[in-house]
């Protein structure tokens, strides 16, 4: 790898840790961003990442469970592959907004056990409620603005050159 792309991944990684997640998740992540060919094999990217196997499909675990990634037919038997979901970073906050849909909904049992309390002791409770509130109810829109961007970009790509059948 270039070294420009190893600072890449390196980023991509040092940010998931900073969002509380394994860094080498966000460091295979960032190799699947960039890989060309875009699906890479557990050796693939250990050998990219200098990382052990293991450490690697455990990783590889949790960023399917998120949706970021996904496991895509091979050609060599017995070797699995991942690439990038399609469309993962917009499923990826869909299912952070579950996860915050959740949280407000815990947020409003606390409300109540908390009705006949000063105002002061509410507020942190009422904070978090209106936070999630708001994610709940202004994420999808942006979410569905997003997938049309990207039908959009797809769209554009699939039209042929002036002079090209389809």
């Amino acid at each position: 790898m270039k070294i420009e792309a190893i600072h890449f991944v390196e980023d991509i990684g040092l940010f998931f840790e900073q969002m509380g997640l394994p860094r080498m998740a966000g460091r295979i992540l960032g190799v699947l961003l960039i890989s060309d060919p875009e699906a890479q094999s557990i050796p693939d990217l250990a050998q990219s990442l200098k990382a052990s196997k293991s450490a690697i499909s455990t990783m590889t675990r949790l960023l399917s469970e998120v949706g970021l990634i996904e496991r895509v037919a091979s050609p060599v038997p017995r070797r699995v592959y991942y690439r990038f979901t399609p469309g993962g970073w917009i499923l990826y906050v869909r299912h952070w907004i579950d996860l915050m849909s959740e949280l407000h909904q815990i947020t409003e049992r606390g409300l109540i056990l908390m009705q006949d309390k000063p105002a002061e002791l509410k507020t942190r409770l009422e904070d978090a409620h209106e936070l999630f509130s708001l994610l709940e109810e202004r994420f999808p829109e942006i979410l569905t603005e997003l997938v049309a961007l990207r039908n959009n970009r797809q769209a554009a790509l699939s039209v042929p050159v002036e002079g090209e059948r389809a």
